[in-house]
């Protein structure tokens, strides 16, 4: 190998993909848990099936639409690596292989659209979904990605800092998440039937998992097993430390309660506000981000009712409010650049002009690519499919087999050969 080869940076970075990975299985519990049990599998299988589409299409042209050479103006690579062409075992970036790099990247695009899904719970019919998924990463993400993280992409240029996916990943996924409702509408019974998490306890693993392997979406984006791999580390545990707190004090202050379902959430909002920040400030400019967080997430997760649209799993309160309030509070907290470093304003407004850009194209493509599968091939079940449950009408199968308590409460045998006593 050559010289520049560093083993124990490869091993990092591959574990850290492996945790990257494992978040879109957490996040498939987070979701899962919060929808009704008719809708379980549904939610499960629209982020898994993300893990498939998205592994061929990064292979095949993302990875090279990402990061291949820029076509011109900042906008998108070329299609230079296309089925990966001209890369070997050998070939590095850095000190690992470029492999290593592909896989990790790959994961990442793996969960952004399934981030999506939580926002259109209960009513996506599930192919629709599968090619809205293959169309959004190819004209949403990929092109984006380009944007924010390659060396000649336009915000990236611009001086935008994004180390993990603050404009990329989160503000993305939660402005397609408002885009796609748009179009599908409101959930059957919204604001009449109540609508609560079937299983609290899937919530909270969910959440576990994906603040878990989130310590390898955001230490592992440096790339190394390095000083910045650790701040991005510490700075990822207490922010999301701070937010679940500033979330619940919130809660308690609203309704006078401390709620499973809030610590969750505010975790997940705090893991989502230090991500494009968590190498750019020192602790305390973690614990400051992770504590604003949770009080906006938790008062912007209101704001559906107010305004009456049917954002199911709270994807744009947490995701693009999120997002923001994390690349934002860079131009604050920059141990460098930010103005507690009295560096002034120029760093705030790079980062309001990324994040607004990625908030605006996401919202308006996502938007009509939505309205071009809902006109072409219908993107939305059926009035009745969508009241009897997705999970029996479209998958045949139900989360839980209550077969056998009902034959108990009818006195019938609930085994094969039994007898009642």
């Amino acid at each position: 190998m050559p010289e520049q080869f560093d083993a124990g940076d490869t091993s990092f970075v591959l574990i850290s993909a492996a945790l990257v990975m494992l978040m879109t299985p957490g996040l498939a519990f987070f979701y899962g848990g919060m929808v009704r049990v008719k809708s379980v599998l549904n939610m499960l299988l629209m982020s898994f099936i993300s893990l498939g589409i998205v592994s061929v299409l990064w292979v095949a042209y993302g990875y090279s639409l990402a990061f291949g050479d820029d076509l011109g103006a900042g906008l998108l690579g070329d299609l230079s690596y296309a089925g990966l062409k001209g890369i070997t075992g050998v070939t590095l970036t850095g000190t690992i292989p470029v492999f290593a790099f592909v896989v990790f990247q790959l994961m990442f695009a793996i969960i952004t659209p399934a981030l999506i899904s939580g926002a259109i719970a209960d009513r996506a019919k599930f192919g629709a979904w599968i090619l809205f998924i293959a169309l959004w990463v190819t004209l949403v993400y990929f092109p984006v990605a380009h944007w924010v993280w390659q060396s000649d992409g336009w915000i990236f240029r611009l001086g935008v800092k994004d180390f993990a996916g603050g404009t990329a990943v989160h503000i993305n996924a939660g402005m397609a998440a408002l885009g796609a409702l748009f179009v599908l509408g409101k959930r059957v019974g919204f604001k009449k039937e109540t609508m609560r998490p079937h299983s609290l306890p899937l919530v909270m693993l969910g959440s576990g998992l994906l603040w878990f392997g989130w310590f390898g979406f955001n230490a592992g984006s440096a790339l190394a097993a390095n000083g910045t791999a650790s701040i991005a580390f510490l700075n990822t545990q207490v922010a999301t430390g701070a937010a679940m707190m500033g979330w619940l004090i919130w809660e308690r202050l609203r309704s006078g309660s401390f709620t499973s379902l809030g610590a969750a959430s505010g975790a997940v909002a705090g893991l989502v506000a230090i991500t494009p920040a968590c190498a750019a400030v020192d602790t305390w400019g973690a614990i400051a981000i992770g504590s604003v967080a949770g009080f906006v997430c938790a008062w912007a997760v209101g704001l559906k009712e107010r305004f009456g649209y049917d954002d199911a799993l709270n994807v744009v309160g947490v995701h693009a409010v999120g997002g923001f309030v994390g690349t934002l509070l860079i131009g604050v907290f920059d141990t460098t650049a930010g103005l507690v470093a009295g560096a002034g304003f120029g760093q705030l407004g790079k980062q309001a002009i990324g994040a607004f850009a990625v908030a605006s194209y996401s919202l308006v493509l996502t938007w009509l690519l939505a309205k071009v599968i809902d006109v072409s091939i219908g993107f939305r079940v059926s009035h009745q499919d969508e009241v009897v449950g997705i999970d029996l009408v479209v998958h045949a199968e139900t989360a839980y087999d209550f077969s056998a308590v009902s034959e108990r409460a009818s006195g019938a045998p609930s085994l094969p050969g039994a007898r009642k006593s």
